[in-house]
């Protein structure tokens, strides 16, 4: 394996996969063929996605003869194993859902197919999807992998009756109000925010949602930019929101996404930074049911009470999961079949209304937006902005990430320290570097 490919596998580690067992591509779909998908555990909604697979491998046998099975991981170092199996063994998954931020690596590889005319025209053809969705399936419109499959952009929840009782009429437009807000906010058994630590995928996006907004997009020019001053500064806050600021569950340490989801809709949190409609889903059966709201996270950053000069006011990373297909795979007439299935407002909308996902389908999104639930949301999506499209971002987000799993013993102990932070900067920097030096 060539080190773009070695850089793929190393760089799907935090993503949603979805492979598709390959068949031959000449058979008819009455050949009883089977495709095993892989694609992340819903930790929210288990058994829900349990059942949606089922819907799933009905419906597939229904309209191609062809049924469909699951496998799942549960890490990134699970999703790693399988990914690194597949690409060395040139068989196995034919369908990867992707994150957003990881189709830049799958594209360098040169593993994935560049979709023709031809190909869109059979998932409905690209005027099917949002355009927004679109901006990071390559890069540009003439070369691209990756087929929107769900919109994900981050917003903040807030318990409206909390900020209410404190006299706070609405969230805070920068980091360093929100962070005053929670501090307010904290006591009585509760607190300010709710911050999944211990989550293999969100830290980062605080990072790079405060170092933007400073000027520092982390990777430019090919050069990894981890220890910059405005990116340390990014993580003295974010880490120091738990260890000195006091203003989040010493649990949170070890909290995935879904356990800071539950304890916002258990009423012990304020505010619930970095989620997505996934969460709506869960608050609306939830103790705070009506009592809740979202609204687009701050976009100035730490230490400023204006964009600075050269910033840029992202609300969100352009996030969501992107389908792309390998071009070992002796069954993409097939794929393509299952991808133009769950990609229709039907099954987008059975999708949304289960699990919270924003459909990448432009009929049905353009049916939600009157939603007026879903204003905050609309609104951080039109201001999203995309991560680097190089090779070798993923293994830069991988190292943002390490940064704060490598804190976490800090944070227990109740203190930010410098000296550690710096050194595990600049151990990033050089894992970030050297990465975007093998994917050019």
């Amino acid at each position: 394996m060539n080190a773009s490919r070695g850089l793929l596998a190393a760089a799907l580690a935090a993503t949603v996969a979805i492979p598709v067992t390959a068949c031959d591509p000449g058979s008819s779909a009455e050949d009883g063929r089977t495709l095993n998908v892989l694609i992340g555990a819903n930790s929210i909604y288990p058994t829900e996605q349990k059942q949606w697979f089922a819907d799933v491998s009905a419906k597939f046998q229904q309209q191609a003869g062809a049924k469909v099975t699951f496998e799942t991981f549960a890490s990134p170092t699970d999703e790693l194993t399988k990914i690194q199996t597949s690409m060395l063994s040139g068989q196995g998954p034919d369908i990867y859902a992707l994150g957003t931020t990881f189709t830049p690596t799958a594209y360098s590889t040169g593993a994935f197919v560049d979709l023709t005319a031809d190909q869109w025209t059979k998932i409905g053809g690209r005027d099917r999807f949002l355009p927004a969705t679109l901006g990071i399936s390559g890069p540009d419109a003439t070369h691209e992998v990756g087929i929107p499959f769900t919109s994900r952009p981050f917003v903040m929840a807030y318990n409206k009756e909390l900020l209410a009782a404190a006299g706070i009429d609405k969230p805070a437009s920068t980091w360093d109000g929100l962070r005053q807000q929670a501090r307010q906010l904290t006591g009585a058994g509760r607190y300010g925010l709710a911050v999944a630590y211990g989550d293999g995928f969100d830290p980062w996006k605080f990072i790079w949602a405060m170092s933007i907004q400073a000027g520092n997009p982390l990777v430019s020019d090919g050069k990894a930019r981890l220890t910059d001053p405005v990116t340390v500064k990014a993580y003295q806050t974010y880490l120091g929101w738990l260890a000195t600021d006091k203003v989040v569950d010493p649990a949170a340490t070890g909290w995935k996404n879904a356990q800071a989801i539950a304890a916002f809709g258990a009423g012990k949190a304020a505010f619930l930074p970095m989620v997505s409609a996934t969460s709506k889903v869960t608050l609306d059966k939830s103790a705070v049911a009506g009592k809740y709201g979202y609204a687009v996270m701050p976009t100035v950053p730490p230490g400023a009470t204006s964009l600075p000069s050269g910033g840029v006011g992202a609300t969100s990373i352009l996030s969501g999961d992107n389908l792309v297909i390998a071009k070992y795979s002796k069954n993409q007439d097939l794929a393509l079949r299952l991808v133009n299935m769950l990609t229709t407002a039907e099954s987008q909308e059975a999708y949304y209304r289960t699990f919270g996902e924003l459909p990448t389908n432009a009929e049905l999104a353009n049916r939600l937006v009157a939603d007026p639930a879903l204003a905050a949301i609309v609104d951080s999506a039109s201001k999203a902005h995309g991560t680097p499209f190089h090779g070798g971002w993923s293994k830069v987000q991988l190292a943002l990430v390490n940064v704060v799993v490598q804190s976490v013993p800090n944070l227990a102990a109740g203190k930010v320290d410098d000296t550690s932070l710096n050194a595990l900067l600049a151990q990033g920097q050089s894992e970030a570097q050297a990465a975007l030096d093998k994917a050019k």
